[in-house]
């Protein structure tokens, strides 16, 4: 486990751009502009929202978000980004999305995973993570995640899915200690538990397991965007 740990982990290397292959595990989407590409993904709760924009600007990508036509779903995309050409180039078939044979999982990349489709089961016990609705990367990327020491049991649209869920605390402390602490806008309950975490009685993380960082005016977002001057027209997503 420890050896998993110093390879997997997100310590283990700094954030890129390549780490958005976490998203595309999923239901992310790449689609690619001459030597350009941009990312995509409908995520469904505002608190998502702000972690991905914050992850983004980590990796000094430009983002901008909007309404899905699903209720109470949101679209979080990148700008066009030579820096993401590779990942277009590595994903598409045409049009058409597939897992690349060189594709891994890593504490970065499901870090991406969890925070834009990842839930707790209703048990407790286990953590999900949603798939995309391409059925022909659903086996590859399973393979990638039991390759990080998280197997885990496919489940189809018929029974909930698609997504991946894994079974056990054991191994969903693996997924926590891999991917490090939540961000500081996940509601409590929605991470992934270390195994030493306990909970209270509502089924909160404790504050003290948490990042303690303070946020400065505007950290964890990214510049100027055209939906920037509307932000306050959303309740909840941004506090401004």
């Amino acid at each position: 486990m420890d050896t998993q740990l110093s390879i997997f982990g997100i310590e283990a290397h700094p954030p890129g751009p390549g780490d958005l292959d976490g998203l595309l595990a999923g239901a992310g989407q790449v689609v690619r502009l001459g030597g350009t590409a941009r990312v995509s993904i409908v995520v469904d709760a505002a608190w998502r929202v702000r972690v991905l924009i914050a992850e983004f600007t980590r990796r000094g990508l430009a983002t901008s978000w909007d309404k899905a036509t699903i209720e109470g779903h949101y679209g979080v995309r990148t700008a066009y980004s030579s820096r993401l050409a590779p990942l277009g180039a590595r994903w598409l078939r045409g049009a058409v999305k597939r897992v690349p044979s060189d594709f891994f999982l890593d504490g970065q990349r499901l870090r991406l995973w969890c925070a834009a489709a990842g839930a707790p089961t209703e048990d407790g016990d286990g953590y999900s993570l949603h798939l995309g609705a391409e059925e022909e990367c659903w086996k590859a990327v399973g393979r990638a995640l039991a390759t990080t020491g998280l197997p885990a049991e496919l489940l189809g649209p018929r029974a909930g899915g698609p997504l991946f869920r894994i079974e056990g605390r054991k191994r969903v402390a693996h997924l926590a200690e891999i991917i490090g602490d939540p961000p500081d806008d996940v509601p409590p309950g929605k991470w992934p538990r270390k195994k030493a975490q306990t909970e209270n009685p509502d089924g909160a993380v404790p504050v003290s397991s948490r990042t303690s960082r303070k946020r400065e005016p505007g950290a964890g977002r990214a510049a100027a965007t055209p939906r920037e001057a509307h932000l306050k027209d959303e309740p909840g997503l941004f506090d401004l």
